[in-house]
């Protein structure tokens, strides 16, 4: 199987958003392919949940990030399965820390629907201070 991987952080300034596309038979280093947008989407998506729940669920944390990595089957093509890292730099405790994720998986519109339609499993860590 062809395997893709993505990472995602979360970045706190403006919008001034630009994507190029990789359609080129030959790949492009300089830009995200088919596979890899969805990989990418799942990111973003995971990110955004998080921002949205830690304000509800006073959850402190500085920063996080999303590692994914998706199994593409050749015939018929298809993602076969999605396994994703979701990494929080936060003081909280282990308890309030693992609930995260499945709030994630709960609310996140993107993962949901990626969800339904191929195996999407993970897991959520601290990040350490040898990280940082």
């Amino acid at each position: 199987m062809l395997e893709h991987s993505v990472k995602a952080r979360q970045r706190r300034d403006t919008k001034d958003a630009e994507i190029t596309l990789d359609t080129d038979v030959n790949g492009r280093d300089d830009a995200f392919n088919p596979a890899e947008l969805l990989l990418a989407a799942v990111a973003a998506c995971m990110i955004k949940g998080i921002e949205r729940i830690a304000p509800t669920n006073n959850f402190d944390y500085r920063g996080v990030e999303v590692e994914l990595l998706g199994k593409r089957q050749d015939s018929p093509p298809f993602m076969a399965e999605i396994t994703c890292e979701l990494v929080i730099d936060s003081d909280e405790e282990g308890r309030r820390l693992d609930l995260m994720h499945p709030n994630v998986r709960k609310y996140g519109t993107i993962f949901n629907t990626v969800a339904a339609a191929t195996r999407l499993e993970g897991t959520v860590s601290r990040k350490t201070r040898q990280e940082s």
